[in-house]
């Protein structure tokens, strides 16, 4: 099925009542892509990847990557894990002044829409727009002027001209990037009236700015259901709590809700959010998590071995997140449990320090010290949850990485109604 088919199709299913959604996955890590393009392999549904703001944008984000070279990486990928590049959807996450919010609003927002301009014309179709954020000076910003800015964006994006199959997502009730910074005692559920404000102002805005036919391309609303996450605590998803938003949902035509920051949620949650009109489920620090488990449980089994040259990668890991701390320190608070929140954390700032080469050193030196050996079957259950036997990764350490990660993709599968089941 084709973009441009999919997403009506998938909005028909979801709002006439079917177990039908989609999992957005929101990481730039390689080794995890890898292993979730794996885990979609043997199926043809399409497989949607989201890029953020911060990670990828026009000057290059904290990847180094332009949303075209972003494009071509999620590609070349693809094709190594044997999947069709044509079932994926790339998506831009967040896209707004985020990354230049310090700036006055004027100059910040036209380096939003020059990312915007570089996503549309690198080919991706799913493009949330956010203008959010209150950006240098300002101390609050309107819904009103929000949706204004939101519209500015958007029209940016219809500038480039006809791209078959592009959507857009609104919303101004968006959880934190990453996850909360300080735990919270409760979340407020968006109400039904916030919805129709939310939808109403950018209706107004788009139409103000020209692009009222953009409306049409809107497939989903992002608002708070009452799911979020910080590093020690996940807000799960109470059905009954988010009755009354689910239900407008069905007044407003053509639109589903997006469910930011679900990562943690049981399965039983996820499918809960899918069954009452959450029909994208975006998930990432979960993933690169998935990833830091899988490293760590190999750290053991080498411990284990007592290898001649070991790899000292968690030791290589506190020692650059001690030098540069600033993808840390703003979400670690300064107490006694500081070194196991950084590194166990379940919003995974570790994800910021995988490429640093010291760390790439040592994560091969990982990988061969326990590929090389002769590892007990009951060495890797202790560490592992399971013995690896029936895998098709030829090595260890990716049998490992492997199923840490299709663990949660499975999860989010099966809540999606990707199974096969209803």
């Amino acid at each position: 099925m084709s973009p441009q088919e999919f997403w009506p199709a998938l909005i028909a299913a979801n709002r006439g009542g079917q177990r039908r959604g989609i999992p957005s996955w929101c990481t730039a890590h390689p080794e995890t892509l890898s292993a979730i393009l794996r885990a979609c392999r043997d199926s043809d549904d399409p497989i949607l990847i989201e890029a953020t703001c911060n990670q990828v944008n026009h000057e290059g984000g904290y990847t180094g990557m332009t949303p075209a070279d972003f494009r071509r990486f999620i590609e070349g990928l693809a094709r190594e894990a044997g999947v069709d590049p044509d079932r994926l959807i790339l998506g831009g996450d967040h896209l707004g002044p985020n990354p230049w919010k310090r700036l006055p609003a004027s100059e910040a927002m036209a380096l939003a829409g020059d990312m915007v301009k570089a996503y549309v014309e690198a080919g991706f179709r799913k493009i949330h727009i956010d203008a959010s954020m209150a950006c240098g000076g300002e101390t609050h910003v309107t819904e009103a002027t929000i949706a204004e800015r939101a519209a500015g964006l958007c029209a940016v994006a219809e500038s480039v001209g006809a791209l078959r199959g592009r959507v857009y997502v609104i919303g101004t009730e968006v959880p934190i990037p990453g996850g909360e910074l300080e735990e919270l005692d409760a979340l407020t559920v968006t109400s039904p009236e916030a919805t129709w404000r939310t939808y109403d102002l950018h209706r107004a805005a788009f139409a103000a700015r020209g692009v009222a036919h953009a409306m049409d391309s809107v497939i989903a609303l992002v608002v708070q259901p009452g799911v979020d996450m910080g590093n020690n605590q996940v807000f799960g998803y109470d059905k009954a709590k988010a009755a009354a938003l689910s239900a407008v949902i069905g007044d407003i035509p053509g639109v589903v809700y997006e469910a930011h920051s679900t990562d943690f949620q049981t399965e039983a949650a996820l499918t809960d959010l899918v069954a009452t009109h959450f029909a994208i489920l975006k998930v990432g620090p979960m993933l690169t998590f998935a990833f830091r488990e899988a490293v760590f449980a190999l750290a053991a089994i080498e411990a284990r071995l007592n290898p001649a040259a070991p790899s000292g990668i968690v030791e290589s890991l506190e020692r650059v997140m001690d030098l540069s701390p600033e993808h840390w320190r703003g979400y670690v608070p300064q107490d006694d449990a500081e070194g196991l929140t950084r590194l166990f954390g379940l919003s995974d700032r570790i994800r910021y320090y995988w490429p640093r080469p010291e760390v790439q050193t040592a994560l091969r030196r990982l990988f061969a010290n326990v590929d090389d050996a002769r590892v007990p079957p009951g060495l890797v259950s202790q560490f592992a949850g399971e013995m690896l036997l029936e895998r098709s990764e030829p090595t260890l350490s990716q049998r490992l990485i492997a199923a840490k990660v299709e663990a949660v993709v499975t999860r989010y599968r099966r809540a999606s109604g990707l199974d096969g089941t209803d």
